[in-house]
């Protein structure tokens, strides 16, 4: 274990140009972290199911085959173009692509009125929408083995995502006090058409688009190493070769499947936690909104201090350690009965969020073959979809065999414990480069 100030030291031994490069990646998830929270969970679902569908039930569904329709292309298409992106050798431009899809397809979002007939429109949008926040997503993590030195991947990755939540915390917090609760509104939105609240897609484009670009200024992309045609040929190869490439590596296929247990238990819990807290603990869409607010500040904290950990204990263990808080702390929400202790527990639980995922990326970075990050995250973000269907199922099946929803949200636990067990089994490699991996187990 290095010595308190070694972290410090570490960074400032490397070159300012190193230094400036690490900031902007982190600053990529500061701009792209909007997208989820006001888009993707708190606002414009909201939004859809209660003001521009038929009705909440249809709505509900509606937004839900969205949300499944876009996880199967994801899936589907995270990992050729990973394999491509390696092939071509660069991954910015990949990036570039996807971010301006998803910010030109947020913004698009204003023009969904509050009318039924408008619903399509929507969809098709926020499908768009989520297809280019993911698939850049598949790149800019592969952007982590370029940008930090392998002793400091951990910290790298975890300070993204703190910096992510205190993005998306900021950007939820000017949704809602500049747009979405003064009345009379501070800026000429008629309340009448729901401009005020679709006004907070357009925000969160400035947002992204504004933050997004010191990453495309600053951080250096590995060199071309083929044309896009040949890099297509390759990637495809390279494709057809991965999966019983997949044999030789036990490590990553185990890592691979314990990820697709675990994540899809994060997710649920991330989709669920506000039907659970509303119908269980009888909370306003006001005070769900605050404690959305509130646990992204805890997120964002332990995201943060558990990037030191991440690289002093290894992402193993810190995902282990961080599924086994989630857990208890979930077993706990599940007995309590008061909304007092709802509060207590479900903000220390936000802290270990951030770490889950942030060390999982850190996990990832150290199994995958350098040469081919793009493809194996490609690989990544696969474990993270491929069964985004089997926890919401889950949930409900619990849900209405038993009526309860507690008994629905105690699936979540299966998920993460049976993710935890598998992880456990897996052999993390060492904090430096290796000529091959081929041998861990």
């Amino acid at each position: 274990m290095s010595p308190p100030f070694a972290d410090a030291d570490r960074l400032r031994a490397l070159s300012p140009l190193a230094r400036r490069a690490i900031l902007a990646w982190c600053l990529y998830d500061f701009a792209n972290s909007a997208f989820p929270t006001v888009i993707g969970t708190f606002v414009f679902p909201t939004y859809f199911v209660q003001a521009v569908a038929e009705n909440e039930t249809l709505g509900t569904a509606q937004w839900g085959l969205a949300m499944a329709l876009s996880g199967l292309a994801i899936a589907l298409l995270s990992p050729p173009l990973g394999a491509i992106a390696d092939g071509a050798g660069r991954r910015k431009p990949w990036l570039a692509g996807f971010t301006a899809l998803a910010v030109a397809t947020s913004a698009a979002l204003w023009w969904v009125r509050p009318d039924a007939s408008f619903a399509p429109f929507a969809l098709v949008v926020v499908v768009a929408a989520t297809l280019g926040f993911e698939l850049g997503t598949v790149f800019y993590n592969a952007m982590l083995v370029d940008v930090a030195p392998p002793p400091m991947r951990g910290r790298v990755s975890g300070w993204g995502w703190g910096i992510g939540y205190f993005g998306g915390l900021i950007c939820l917090l000017l949704c809602l006090v500049v747009l979405i609760r003064p009345d009379p509104p501070l800026l000429p939105l008629d309340r009448t058409e729901a401009e005020h609240v679709r006004a907070t897609s357009v925000l969160v484009a400035a947002w992204y688009g504004l933050f997004c670009w010191p990453l495309f200024r600053f951080v250096p992309d590995t060199p071309r190493r083929a044309r896009l045609a040949a890099a297509v040929r390759s990637g495809m190869a390279a494709i057809a070769r991965l999966w019983p490439e997949l044999r030789r590596r036990p490590a990553v296929a185990r890592f691979l499947l314990s990820r697709l247990l675990y994540t899809d238990g994060l997710n649920t819990l991330f989709n669920f936690g506000a039907i659970y807290a509303a119908g269980t603990f009888a909370m306003a869409t006001d005070e769900i909104i605050l404690l959305g607010i509130a646990m992204n500040v805890t997120a964002g904290f332990g995201a943060y201090v558990f990037a030191f950990v991440d690289d002093r204990i290894g992402p193993k263990r810190t995902v282990l350690v961080s599924l086994a808080s989630l857990a208890a702390i979930g077993l706990a929400l599940l007995l309590v009965r008061s909304r007092a202790w709802f509060w207590l527990l479900a903000l220390p639980l936000g802290v270990f969020f951030g770490p889950a995922q942030a060390a999982s990326r850190t996990l990832m970075s150290r199994l995958a073959p350098r040469a081919q990050a793009s493809e194996y995250f490609g690989l990544f973000a696969l474990s993270g979809r491929i069964t985004a269907f089997a926890g919401p199922a889950a949930l409900a099946s619990a849900t209405s065999a038993f009526g309860s929803q507690r008994a629905g949200m105690a699936t979540i636990l299966v998920f993460l414990l049976g993710g935890g067990a598998i992880l456990a089994t897996v052999r993390e490699p060492p904090a430096t480069p290796l000529a091959s991996r081929n041998e861990m187990v």
